[in-house]
């Protein structure tokens, strides 16, 4: 397998994608919206753009399987399996609203392999694959070299339906508030992890993510210099439902302060 292949022909699936969520957000209306659950929204564009994605995918990697947000095709395969969020931050699309992105990762048994994060409204391409370093739009990119929170600009996502943590997470929210330069919701965990990847940000957590919103990301994370936990500090967060997510140098105090408050 030629993995860099694979990877820039993913990127070329993703622009695509990308292109025809950019021209329906030009007509997309409120009638097109419906409902998976309390406050979860889908439209068509969502299940469209996954259709697209998954056909041209499956040109690439015969067999592979398919972990996909709208479940329009969803089969395990035995080795490799892509996941797809085909509209990474619908609510701020339905509402006109950047940013919102195209995320892929392809897993190898239980390593991810290859990332791919479309931000849309900006046209950014963020990618890599397995022992490469991530790129914006080509161009090399690393994580902020800030070494205390409290030099720091913090990402986060507010829960919509799961709020069995909330008091915890105000809590944490309130402090990195006021021991930061400040914390931001941009309403896309994939574009957060992109974001945090090329310096943007300096460290993202969030918790009741599911593995198509971050997959993607973590690898981009990881191979820009990037560290990746969960609350705990553990390895469960590609399918634990929480990240800590951050460059190397304020990681741990990052990651205390989170445990800290978001620990059960």
């Amino acid at each position: 397998m030629n993995i860099e292949m694979i990877c820039k022909e993913t990127c070329n699936i993703a622009r695509k994608a990308g292109e025809y969520i950019r021209g329906e957000s030009l007509k997309f209306s409120t009638g097109d919206i419906e409902t998976k659950g309390k406050h979860d929204y889908v439209s068509y564009v969502d299940k469209n753009t996954e259709k697209k994605i998954i056909n041209n995918l499956q040109k690439l990697i015969p067999g592979a399987g398919f972990i996909a947000e709208e479940g329009t095709y969803n089969k395990q395969g035995k080795k490799y399996n892509w996941i797809i969020d085909p509209l990474d931050g619908t609510t701020n699309f339905i509402h006109g609203l950047p940013p919102y992105s195209v995320s892929i990762a392809l897993m190898d048994n239980q390593e991810i392999i290859l990332g791919v994060v479309y931000e849309i409204g900006l046209d950014e391409c963020f990618f890599t694959w397995k022992d490469c370093p991530a790129y914006l739009n080509g161009k090399e990119i690393n994580v902020s070299k800030i070494t205390k929170v409290n030099d720091s600009l913090l990402a986060t996502g507010f829960p919509f339906s799961n709020f069995d943590r909330f008091d915890q997470f105000i809590d944490s929210l309130r402090y990195f508030m006021r021991n930061s330069h400040g914390v931001r919701r941009l309403g896309s965990a994939a574009v957060d992890l992109a974001y945090t990847a090329c310096g943007r940000f300096d460290a993202f957590w969030e918790y009741n993510l599911n593995s198509w919103d971050i997959a993607a990301g973590i690898i981009i994370l990881k191979n820009a210099g990037g560290k990746v936990s969960d609350f705990s500090g553990g390895n469960n967060y590609l399918n634990g439902k929480e990240i800590v997510a951050g460059n190397p140098y304020l990681f741990e105090e990052f990651l205390e302060h989170v445990r800290k408050f978001m620990s059960e």
